[in-house]
């Protein structure tokens, strides 16, 4: 296999997309339990809106864990990104009739409360940097939950669904390159087809999981 360093930035993307995809595969739950985690967000949201603080309470256990994270990383400060994430769930509160599942997931919706919210508050420090709004979306939640299982449900189906739309041989080079550990000349040898060639077809391959992926 190819050594890192010669990879072209598409291949690398593409690479870590299809290496979260199978290992996610690998450990989480199945679809139809990732889609009613999903369901029972929206239901929660939905009754929320309706004032039904149980819901309310509901929402907060199901995703607290990760809008902690995403306010943590953006205040710095626990005591700090603690306050923050009590008024999040007050914005949900006043709030929750505004989502609409057809246009965001939940956690989605959710996770943009927090970050504006995080945001809001470190402006209003003087000479206080904000951090990344992207370094935000890589924290690591203290425990399993709900977004953590819809988001990996959703990135498992597009990959899948994005590898079925290549042609036979194109999907069967790059899971053979990228998860079989062979090389180029070895693929070009099995397929009984020029290296380039065999380059051609792995490189048009991962521009079309790229445009699948929406990672134009």
């Amino acid at each position: 296999m190819r050594s890192r360093r010669n990879w072209s930035s598409i291949e690398r993307r593409v690479l870590v997309r299809l290496r979260r995809s199978y290992r996610l595969a690998r450990v989480t739950p199945s679809d139809p339990s990732a889609l009613a985690a999903r369901h029972r967000l929206v239901e929660a949201l939905a009754a929320v809106a309706r004032g039904d603080r149980d819901a309310l309470a509901e929402v907060y256990a199901l995703t607290s864990a990760k809008l902690f994270g995403i306010c943590i990383r953006i205040c710095g400060e626990r005591e700090e990104a603690e306050d923050v994430l009590q008024e999040v769930y007050v914005k949900v509160w006043q709030r929750a009739g505004r989502f609409d599942p057809a246009r965001a997931s939940p956690i989605t919706w959710l996770a943009a409360i927090a970050r504006n919210a995080a945001i809001d508050r470190v402006r209003a420090r003087p000479l206080r940097p904000v951090e990344s709004i992207d370094a935000a979306a890589q924290v690591a939640d203290a425990r399993p939950a709900a977004d953590h299982e819809i988001e990996d449900a959703q990135e498992r189906a597009r990959m899948r669904d994005c590898l079925a739309r290549l042609e036979d041989k194109v999907s069967g080079a790059i899971r053979s390159a990228f998860f079989g550990g062979l090389t180029y000349p070895q693929l070009a040898e099995r397929e009984r087809v020029p290296l380039g060639t065999m380059k051609t077809w792995i490189r048009r391959g991962l521009l079309q999981l790229r445009a699948c992926l929406g990672d134009g």
